[in-house]
């Protein structure tokens, strides 16, 4: 990707989740090379200790910490990590999420439901509520949360996800408005069909539902994790300090047509 803006993240910690890979990845890259420190969090702890030693060989500050977002008490001792390595928290972008189940809706399961909940809505709720406590100390922050197009419309086969991504905006919008005049700005971005391991899963699991999201796409292809990194790391920065409890739609057109 050319043309992205550059931002002076100097002496400001990253917190990025599920970033071994895919758009975690991305925008810790994205936030390593604008000059943050940087800690990568996933529940794939091989995975993970190779993606901060990718940034690290590059020169950039960056640690890789294993955290299961399911498990409050992990997601608890993550952000006292973070803390206690660099003293701060200033960003964070929750990205942890799961296709969860496709198919009939009568025929989901109460078992697939929780599962797809436990990661995309309570994990994402989990690292909020850590996150702010301790920016709510520093007096600011800035943090950015995983929806998806699947948080803005409907789908057939897809009730338990988008369901969960609709929640994510409902959190985003809330807990935006509770904290704004506290300095913390908490806002999401909603991406569209994107290159990813999880897509390429659920092109796996239900290709004819991915078929019509793909001949849907106004701008004629997919995205790029890179696009919606940069979406994140300006929702981040001062550029938008007028922006809370919003979402911003990084989707091709998707939803808008």
């Amino acid at each position: 990707m050319t043309g992205n803006p550059s931002y002076d993240f100097s002496g400001q910690v990253a917190l990025v989740t599920v970033a071994s890979a895919g758009i975690g990845f991305a925008t810790a890259k994205a936030f390593a090379e604008n000059g943050a420190s940087v800690i990568l969090a996933d529940i794939d702890m091989n995975g993970i200790v190779e993606a901060a030693t990718k940034l690290s060989t590059a020169g950039h500050s960056a640690i890789g910490l294993p955290c299961d977002v399911t498990d409050d008490a992990q997601v608890a001792a993550l952000i006292a990590k973070v803390v206690e390595t660099y003293g701060r928290l200033d960003m964070a972008f929750n990205n942890a999420g799961i296709a969860g189940p496709s198919g009939i809706f009568t025929e989901e399961t109460v078992e697939g439901f929780d599962a797809v909940n436990s990661v995309n809505l309570r994990g994402v709720w989990s690292c909020m509520k850590y996150e702010v406590s301790q920016m709510e100390k520093q007096r600011g922050g800035a943090i950015v949360n995983c929806s998806s197009l699947g948080g803005l419309v409907g789908l057939p086969g897809r009730a338990a996800y988008h369901g969960t991504k609709h929640a994510v905006l409902g959190l985003t919008k809330s807990v935006g408005v509770e904290y704004a005049s506290r300095g913390i700005r908490v806002n999401a971005v909603c991406p569209g069909v994107v290159e990813t391991p999880m897509l390429g899963d659920l092109v796996a699991r239900s290709a004819e539902a991915m078929e019509q999201i793909q001949r849907d796409q106004p701008i004629g292809r997919l995205g790029q994790p890179e696009e919606i990194a940069a979406a994140v790391l300006w929702l981040c920065s001062p550029a938008a300090s007028f922006v809370a409890g919003a979402y911003l739609s990084v989707d091709g057109g998707f939803v808008a047509h």
